[in-house]
């Protein structure tokens, strides 16, 4: 059912809007959070390469990092489930949401990671150089390092999951209308 079809209600009407202006303003943050999450990032290693010595400075940088990470990935979940409850409670006869879940991947290379999860893995990968130029001890090394690695592991896990989102939530919500 689209936002203007006759089977609707005016209040389901402005939930559609509603949801859809959310889902619009979530998408545009995700974009947002990233870029200035990235530009934090960038400041914060090249002040460690400059000023700090010590191997665990890279910590606070990686947090910047992995708090931009974390809120991005909070943004697309968040915007993927609203589009499943579009999908399911008000858009029963198709619109939008039924399409781009019909629609499915594209092919590869026109493939959008919503999640950047790339460019987090570099970022990631990148934020380590430091702690090998510091010349660290094998503690440091291994501490530091250990942090780094399960940075990159949850920024995997959660691309990976992403890409199940739709058909978990669609399902959980059809279970929810059904019962």
């Amino acid at each position: 059912m689209c936002h203007n079809s006759p089977r609707m209600s005016p209040a389901e009407q402005e939930e559609y809007r509603s949801l859809r202006a959310t889902i619009r303003e979530r998408g545009t943050a995700r974009i947002w959070v990233f870029l200035a999450g990235i530009v934090a990032w960038a400041a914060l290693i090249t002040a460690t390469a400059a000023l700090a010595a010590l191997p665990i400075a890279t910590l606070l940088p990686l947090l910047v990092l992995v708090a931009a990470f974390e809120a991005v990935f909070s943004l697309h979940v968040g915007v993927e489930r609203i589009g499943r409850y579009i999908q399911v409670f008000l858009e029963n006869d198709g619109g939008w949401e039924h399409a781009a879940m019909a629609y499915g991947q594209p092919p590869r290379g026109m493939r959008v990671d919503p999640l950047f999860s790339l460019c987090f893995l570099m970022a990631t990968l990148l934020n380590f150089v430091p702690v090998l130029l510091a010349e660290p001890v094998a503690l440091e090394l291994w501490v530091v390092g250990a942090v780094h690695l399960l940075v990159a592991i949850r920024i995997v896990v959660a691309r990976r999951s992403v890409a199940r989102q739709r058909d978990v939530d669609l399902k959980r919500f059809l279970e929810l209308k059904a019962g």
